[in-house]
């Protein structure tokens, strides 16, 4: 009986003993799969990541940031303007937003900075520095004011040491733990060795000369746009690329300074832009880039944050004939001095009221169809020859004195006799020799004088047919005259 017992016992408690370790099994399932979605839910994109971009106007900050997004007629806004990167990661089947913060080239909008850079968006922004070719020998002192710029309001932010150190160590880490594209799959490699061998220790190596000099403790990309114009600087401007050279080996120590990756872009011939899409997305979203610093080509520069040293960049100073690497930037690369005529103001032109303009011509077609105006009024209104029309009481001048031309005496004498012949005509008729009105060949005083008239009426022929031919009129018709 007490066997019995015994082994009744035995089986309950073995069949306890099963019976809980099938639900320890369940829980551990069950844990294991919530385990698994938190995994998965740690690893999606984040979606509080900022593009901060800063640059003067004109150097190409919405045309970029189009070409970024994939869109073909940007719209240019004022201020601080905001826009979105779709971004999207096939590796885990993921997508989220890049938020994008555009600040106006004019300094006197950096109090904006506070909505776009706040202590709760410092840690998780990248700040894209951008200048354009088209303004070569601008380009150091915008890319140098937009960083001190940027300093200081990084110096006013609330932000704890802590998160200020933390910041700045992770640049430097980035920094240190680069490698080039194909040396993490190789074990033998340097960078592979000493990224190995140093894990966490690596922060205590010192930096190249040069590097992080400025550390903001903020990610930063510089952008030279517009590099297809680099063509129209040789040819316009007598460019060499000893000048090239030295502009870029002054950019790169710069970039040195802040850390800061480097890219040669142009939106109008697609140069760079794709590249620098997924170079942003591996900054912060650590996604794969595995495109290799390029310096070959001079228009197309990538250079990535934590390749670059010195000794690189002293390679373009083997280049440099005609100048120094540390000549002052704008005695080498200086503005032409025919850009200062472009600013300069047209001056503005009123157009006359067109009513008004109407009745002027109104008058001045008037006045050349009107016989009774004065002569010298008819000629201002044409540009025509204008013979003068005496009056039947008045005698021309028959020395062309006054506006008449000496030779017109000729023609003068020939209207006065005509009009001594209408008002003074004598009682013997025309034709009676030694009349005034005679028109036969018997000599006549005029004006105290005596004249042939025959030789006179020769003498206006000859002057006639000379004006017709100077001034090319037609020829008045004698015998119409003679009859007034």
């Amino acid at each position: 009986m007490a066997a019995t017992v015994i082994e009744t016992m035995s089986q309950t408690n073995g069949f306890q003993l099963k019976k809980r370790e099938e639900v320890d099994n369940k829980d551990n399932l069950w844990s294991s799969i919530l385990a698994e979605v938190q995994n998965s839910g740690s690893n999606k994109l984040p979606s509080n990541k900022n593009v901060l971009v800063l640059g003067d106007n004109e150097s190409g900050k919405t045309t970029l940031i189009a070409k970024l997004q994939g869109v073909e007629d940007p719209k240019k806004g004022s201020g601080l303007e905001f826009a979105y990167i779709d971004v999207r990661d096939d590796y885990r089947d993921d997508q989220t937003r890049l938020s994008v913060w555009v600040l106006d080239g004019d300094p006197g909008h950096a109090n904006l900075l506070r909505f776009a850079l706040s202590p709760e968006r410092f840690p998780h922004t990248l700040v894209m520095l951008v200048a354009a070719m088209t303004t070569p020998w601008a380009l150091l002192d915008q890319l140098q004011s937009w960083a001190a710029l940027l300093g200081d309001h990084i110096d006013r932010l609330p932000l704890d040491n802590d998160t200020r150190q933390k910041c700045r160590q992770g640049l430097v880490k980035k920094w240190q733990d680069y490698m080039e594209p194909g040396d993490e799959l190789d074990p033998g490699s340097p960078l592979r060795r000493t990224s190995r061998n140093l894990d966490d220790d690596s922060d205590n190596l010192p930096l190249p000369e040069g590097v992080l000099t400025t550390n903001l403790g903020l990610d930063v990309v510089v952008v030279i746009t517009k590099t297809d114009y680099m063509s129209t600087l040789e040819k316009e401007h007598d460019y060499k690329d000893e000048h090239f050279d030295f502009m870029q080996q002054w950019i790169r120590r710069f970039c040195l300074q802040y850390g800061a990756g480097l890219f040669y872009t142009s939106a109008k011939e697609d140069k760079n832009c794709d590249l620098l899409y997924k170079y942003l997305t591996h900054r912060i979203y650590s996604l794969p880039f595995r495109t290799p610093a390029l310096v070959v080509e001079k228009d197309a520069v990538l250079i990535p944050a934590g390749w670059d040293n010195m000794k690189k960049i002293g390679i373009l100073h083997e280049n440099l004939q005609s100048m120094k690497p540390d000549d002052y930037y704008r005695d080498i690369i200086a503005q032409p001095p025919t850009n200062r005529k472009c600013v300069a103001r047209e001056v503005e032109v009123q157009a006359e009221d067109e009513q008004a303009f109407l009745a002027k011509q109104q008058a001045t077609l008037s006045g050349m169809r009107d016989p009774t105006r004065s002569p010298t009024t008819r000629n201002q209104a044409s540009s025509g020859p204008v013979m003068q029309v005496p009056s039947p009481n008045k005698k021309l001048d028959p020395k062309g004195t006054g506006a008449t031309p000496a030779g017109e005496g000729v023609l003068a004498n020939f209207f006065n006799s005509l009009l001594y012949k209408k008002s003074g005509a004598s009682p013997g008729g025309p034709g009676t020799p030694g009349t005034p009105g005679s028109v036969g060949t018997s000599p006549v005083k005029i004006d105290g004088g005596p004249v042939d008239k025959a030789a006179m009426r020769n003498d206006a022929a000859a002057e006639l047919d000379r004006i017709t031919r100077s001034k090319k009129i037609p020829p008045p018709d004698l015998n119409s005259s003679s009859e007034c």
